[in-house]
């Protein structure tokens, strides 16, 4: 029998890492996806550690030819793709003032179009299955638009609106696809070095801690077809809203 995957593109040191642990616990491989296979070594050798299995993959989720090349490796040589989840990050302020055309394009490129790429390709081996889950990572930008992140902003509204439209298509095909707001702080390096006021909250419950939005995406996974969730927002009791 074949091992059942969970595949985490944007597997970072952060939520992406920590979806990818809990899948792996649950018993799935986790084929985990960077565009630097080597930055993906501390991530498989702490899920190995603790018993479960792994395999990294460096590619780029803007190139359609290394997305659909990626898919039908994993299904051939690890398993079939049961869970699919999109969690690159692409936060890059700027003035719509100084914002360049070749940084909007960019931000759009990771932050949707290389969801489009995954959400099909892992789309085509589900469907003729009759089962899987596609989850999309979101953020407050996805809803609300702010000052200074209009790339950003334009780039997850856009990736909600792919999500909606592949839910209504996919669903009556038993494919569950659901995108999680996360809407706050969350608790990782940089954001510990980088804005330590904010790190200054995590003892408060003022940071979302990554191993919890995790239990959130298994969560959505083993939900049962007549009580499917589309979509998910995850907040800080503090964070405003």
């Amino acid at each position: 029998m074949a091992d059942k995957v969970a595949l985490v593109i944007g597997a970072g040191d952060g939520t992406g890492g920590a979806i990818a642990k809990r899948f792996a616990r649950e018993g799935f491989v986790a084929c985990v996806v960077r565009r630097t296979a080597h930055k993906l070594a501390p991530l498989v050798a702490e899920i190995e550690a603790d018993g479960g299995r792994a395999r990294a993959f460096g590619r780029d989720a803007r190139k359609e030819e290394q997305m659909v090349a990626l898919v039908e490796e994993v299904e051939r040589l690890v398993g079939p793709i049961e869970v699919a989840a999109f969690n690159v990050g692409a936060n890059v302020p700027s003035s719509i003032l100084e914002e360049t055309a070749r940084k909007y394009f960019k931000i759009w490129e990771m932050a949707c179009f290389g969801g489009f790429l995954m959400g099909r390709e892992v789309a085509r081996r589900m469907v003729p299955r009759g089962q899987g889950t596609i989850l999309f990572t979101g953020a407050t930008a996805s809803v609300r638009g702010r000052e200074h992140f209009a790339a950003f902003a334009g780039a997850k509204h856009a990736l909600r609106a792919l999500a909606q439209s592949m839910a209504r298509e996919l669903g009556p095909q038993g494919i569950h696809v659901a995108h999680v707001l996360i809407d706050g702080a969350i608790d990782t390096e940089f954001i510990r070095t980088t804005f330590p006021q904010t790190y200054a909250l995590k003892d408060q419950g003022g940071l979302l801690d990554p191993d919890h939005i995790a239990d959130q995406f298994w969560m959505l996974h083993v939900q049962p077809r007549d009580a499917w969730t589309f979509e998910l927002d995850l907040r800080p009791w503090m964070e405003r809203w």
